[in-house]
């Protein structure tokens, strides 16, 4: 039977944490000298090979690719889940999503009424009670009601959308005749003229600037919903005078996909010269990446599978991270990383004492400081399909359908030779580890159609 796991929250944490804090020689707050401002960047849909650095040739990304030769490139980086806010959960909780009943949105329909428990502990919430400013820019996510937004789990200041997906020019998320307007300055509706792509950028900017005037450290986390459909480029101003089917899969082209993908490159390099000029680029630890595998239009090579599939491309995401003087220029790593690592990875880099056992992602500090890459277990489960998978080392254990695998991924990144009749005991013990960790996470309730269900009973062949 599986075990009721319940969420982390706040006090649990504090009295989880009050043994280390008191061995500690640091202070317990973040609001000392030379404590780091995290900038984390994430973008919506973005293939592993969707920029330069990562192998993609037909679209420039100079700003990205600039991150990566500053600081080091993941070659194994992963996102919690292959759909928007499981993931989400994972990385502002620093735990496996599937502890959470939102976990089992996959994902999180416009309305659920499904959300954070009111006191979990998370990444905005844990830095904000140690000094540190808080802010989100961009996509949430993880509930659409007013009294379950960022503002209410730990973010100080908010600006952006509290859906999964809006029109980049209407900044409303459109079903047929039904439009559902979704741009908030914290609680309060607005309305703003302009491609959200570049208003997101321009409020970071606006945002690094408040936040530096002051002497803290902050957190800026800046969730674009570029690449995410509806597929418009920054020139489609056709699209701002109509209603559109924000659901529209056979929209879109690779020439939009290149434009949209630029233009949010565009915004983050506009982002990054504030920074400099703010003059806190050098203690600020930069973060890139994507909250899941890329769409039709993106590309993977040399992985297989995308966005909803637990196959590599699926779940494999571009990770840059850069910390001037701390992390070497024109670093790579094999490590295996995951979104849930970032919140103890944060804590680490701010000196902050925790219990490692109240998460389960890892501080992935040592590794980008210069330490070893060390092995370690990843597990994922998505109801659509039965899809099941589990990583150590160079393999991978994967169900779907019925169907089991396994995989040796570094040797064969497209997964396509099924080892499991040649490796037995390995496909075994690992299919053994996946239940067994499996039990220790909550259990999909018998009548869960939530992932059946998100857009108004429509379900895209791909969402």
């Amino acid at each position: 039977m599986m075990k009721k796991h319940s969420y982390l929250d706040r006090r649990a944490f504090m009295a989880a944490t009050a043994a280390a804090a008191s061995m500690s020689a640091a202070p317990a707050f973040a609001k000392r000298q030379g404590a780091p401002n995290f900038l984390f960047i994430m973008a919506d849909d973005l293939g592993w090979a969707d920029i330069g650095c990562y192998g993609r040739d037909d679209i420039a990304t100079p700003n990205i690719d600039r991150l990566a030769r500053q600081g080091m490139r993941f070659t194994d980086g992963y996102a919690n889940s292959s759909v928007c806010s499981p993931t989400r959960v994972g990385l502002i909780t620093g735990r496996y999503q599937y502890r959470l009943p939102i976990g089992f949105e996959e994902p999180l329909g416009l309305r659920s009424d499904a959300r954070l428990p009111e006191d979990a502990a998370t990444m905005p919430g844990l830095l904000a009670e140690a000094g540190y400013q808080t802010s989100l820019v961009g996509k949430w996510h993880l509930g659409t009601v007013t009294d379950a937004g960022p503002l209410q789990h730990g973010y100080q200041s908010f600006w952006g959308i509290r859906s999964g997906g809006v029109d980049y020019f209407r900044h409303s998320f459109i079903w047929g005749e039904d439009e559902t307007p979704d741009l908030w300055d914290g609680d309060t509706p607005i309305e703003e003229t302009g491609y959200l792509t570049d208003l997101l950028g321009a409020r970071a900017s606006e945002e690094i600037q408040r936040m530096s005037a002051n002497d803290a450290p902050f957190l800026l986390s800046l969730h674009f919903t570029a690449p995410h459909w509806p597929w418009e480029t920054a020139e489609d101003i056709e699209s701002a005078k109509k209603a559109r089917d924000s659901l529209d899969f056979t929209g879109g082209s690779m020439a939009i996909y290149r434009d949209m993908v630029e233009r949010l490159d565009d915004a983050i390099g506009g982002v990054l010269n504030t920074l400099e000029k703010t003059g806190r680029d050098g203690n600020t630890i930069v973060v890139f990446t994507s909250d899941n595998g890329g769409e039709r239009f993106s590309k993977m090579w040399p992985l297989n599978g995308m966005k909803g599939e637990l196959l590599e491309g699926g779940i494999r995401t571009p990770l840059i991270v850069r910390w001037p003087g701390r992390i070497k220029k024109h670093g790579e790593s094999a490590q295996t990383a995951m979104s849930m690592d970032w919140l103890p990875t944060m804590l680490d880099a701010a000196d902050i004492a925790y219990d490692p056992s109240a998460f389960d992602g890892v501080s992935l500090l040592p590794v980008l400081t210069g330490g070893d890459r060390f092995e370690r277990k990843l597990f994922w489960r998505h109801q659509a399909h039965e899809q099941k998978a589990m990583r150590q080392g160079p393999w991978k254990y994967l169900s779907i359908g019925g169907h089991d695998y396994l995989f040796n991924i570094e040797a064969d990144p497209m997964e396509r030779a099924n080892k499991k009749t040649v490796e037995t005991e390995l496909f075994a013990r690992m299919q053994n580890e996946w239940a067994a960790w499996n039990d220790t996470m909550l259990a999909y309730p018998e009548d869960n159609a939530s992932w059946t269900n998100k857009f108004g009973g429509h379900i895209p062949d791909r969402y």
